[in-house]
């Protein structure tokens, strides 16, 4: 009798669990949710220790749905022109595959995300939504005739811990022998500290490898070409994709169909964004306003003006 081998490819729940809590970015209201007799329980997405967090700090969970938003708001804002664009999908894990695979796709949704709450829950405790806490007091100073001062700052270490708690819980739980959890960890944390910058983070990130050093696991740069990183930059542990061509088992959509610039010679332009594919030309009409006159008081009266233009898409 011919024996059959069947060969499963298991991803261990944490990962997949990884950054769930995004998809509260899909919902569309909070407060009707948390009414329900399920409460915290009835949120998508949620781990244990985040649903705890929830049922303490019910009043913080609009500023983690916008934080949510926020997310992915500005990752499709920087890398809409790239051939992965933050592309999201209705199920649970919003970003798909990428963010369980160790690639740098992966670095900057943790931190991006981990900025997000960070930066949200920092608003709502200065705007007094949160009454756990308020604005920061503790900044004060002296001024050059000598009346002393202190102001209502944001409260950026309330934002921060909340933002530690709740988005890093699901790593915490695979203790210290994921090396991927230690690259979430690094990264959520960098994404806090510099989320201004992190699209210029994500050019320059570090590819590392784990390597125990005495009872610890750390990760190392890959090459001792690489420079040492800080706590301020991105790492990843696998390389990325090419992200050109469609490959369903690793959640890549490729670019086949995105519109293309075709006089651009950076990534947007269709060579590069086409993958070498070449582009489809078309005629689509546009419709804008135009002869706008100001009318006292206080109007614009504008017309609608119809033109052609071209679009290139990638074969």
């Amino acid at each position: 009798m011919e024996m059959v081998w069947l060969y499963v490819v298991l991803i261990p729940v944490q990962h997949i669990l990884a950054v769930t809590w995004l998809y509260l970015a899909k919902q569309s209201s909070l407060r009707g949710a948390l009414q329900d007799p399920g409460g915290c329980k009835g949120l998508t997405g949620l781990v244990e220790e985040q649903i705890r967090i929830c049922q303490r700090q019910l009043e913080a969970m609009d500023a983690v749905k916008h934080g949510a938003e926020l997310a992915v708001e500005e990752c499709q804002h920087q890398f809409h022109s790239r051939r992965w664009n933050c592309s999201t999908l209705q199920g649970l894990q919003v970003f798909g595959k990428v963010t369980i695979q160790g690639t740098r796709e992966s670095a900057f949704i943790h931190a991006i995300s981990a900025a997000g709450i960070a930066f949200a829950v920092t608003r709502a405790c200065s705007r007094g939504e949160l009454e756990k806490c308020g604005c920061d007091r503790k900044i004060r100073g002296v001024s050059p005739e000598g009346f002393q001062w202190s102001g209502c700052s944001d409260n950026l270490s309330y934002g921060i811990a909340f933002s530690q708690a709740f988005v890093d819980n699901p790593e915490r739980s695979r203790g210290i022998s994921s090396s991927r959890a230690l690259m979430n960890l690094h990264n959520n944390e960098a994404g806090r500290k510099v989320g201004d910058v992190l699209k210029e983070k994500f050019e320059g990130a570090t590819e590392v490898h784990s390597k125990w050093v005495g009872s610890r696991k750390l990760l190392v740069p890959k090459s001792s070409r690489f420079k040492p990183y800080t706590a301020h930059d991105l790492v990843y542990l696998l390389a990325s994709p090419d992200f050109c061509d469609q490959d369903p088992q690793h959640g890549v959509f490729g670019t086949s169909g995105r519109q293309c610039n075709r006089t651009s010679p950076a990534m947007d332009g269709c060579e590069l964004l086409c993958c070498g594919r070449g582009f489809h030309t078309a005629q689509a009409e546009v419709v804008e306003r135009c002869s706008c006159k100001f009318r006292w008081c206080c109007s614009v009266k504008c017309k609608q003006c119809r033109h052609l233009v071209e679009v290139h898409s990638c074969r």
